[in-house]
């Protein structure tokens, strides 16, 4: 089985080991990973920003960068949920290329859905003494519908003991562009996010997409928060020494 890796922006500039944390667990259930070296943005802050004519030559982009991907598998739900659910429409008037998305659209998949889902893959044997909490991203959870294979696989670390936050539904207060545009806003929503967090009594926050992760790390540290934030790729990797 091959897998093409597409890393996203933010993954790739703020969160590398968490790419290389996937590269690796892949590699190590047997799986090929490439990297296809031409990818670039998947087009969501354009599109988010009223620009679709800059989000369409993203799209156009990404599809001839992964044309012919058995599997396309991301650490990001945000950026795969950009794809499945949002290149149709900015290819709704050109059918060869909403063909195109089509088909990639049924082989793009965030990381844990990939390995629980198409792996079948639950328990890695993982072992990773914390107390963690898990937080669940908006886009990941609502557009592609990605809430329990993240889960799964956190319930299946050894000595990670994960309680539940009082509202997970809770949104982190990133949504992209939006914390730049409503800054106080979004800060806002960070801090009802880590309050929640700090009620738990969690050392370790975990997510599944770099994005939340950035902006609620971002806001940990300037609240001098004694909280540990990682990727679940990162944790379910040094949970079995790689």
């Amino acid at each position: 089985m091959r897998v093409a890796l597409f890393i996203t922006c933010l993954g790739d500039l703020f969160f590398p080991r968490a790419g290389m944390a996937v590269v690796k667990l892949l590699e190590h259930l047997g799986v090929e990973v490439t990297f296809p070296e031409g990818q670039t943005c998947c087009g969501q802050p354009q599109w988010n920003s009223g620009y679709p004519e800059a989000a369409a030559a993203l799209a156009r982009h990404f599809l001839d960068v992964f044309d012919g991907a058995d599997y396309i598998v991301s650490p990001s739900g945000s950026c795969a949920s950009m794809v499945q659910h949002y290149y149709p429409e900015i290819f709704r008037d050109d059918p060869a290329r909403l063909d195109r998305t089509r088909q990639i659209s049924g082989r793009i998949y965030e990381f844990t859905q990939f390995l629980v889902e198409v792996l079948g893959v639950e328990d890695l044997g993982a072992r990773y003494p914390a107390r963690a909490t898990y937080h669940q991203s908006c886009h990941m959870t609502r557009l592609l519908g990605v809430e329990e294979p993240p889960l799964r696989l956190l319930r299946n670390v050894r000595d990670l003991e994960l309680v539940p936050l009082e509202h997970p539904e809770l949104c982190c207060g990133f949504g992209g562009t939006f914390s730049v545009k409503s800054p106080e806003v979004s800060v806002a929503m960070a801090d009802e996010k880590l309050d929640d967090v700090t009620r738990t009594g969690a050392d370790l926050l975990v997510g599944a997409d770099p994005s939340c992760l950035l902006h609620l790390a971002g806001r940990a540290h300037r609240r001098r928060l004694p909280l540990k934030i990682m990727h679940v790729a990162e944790v379910l990797a040094e949970g079995v020494g790689l």
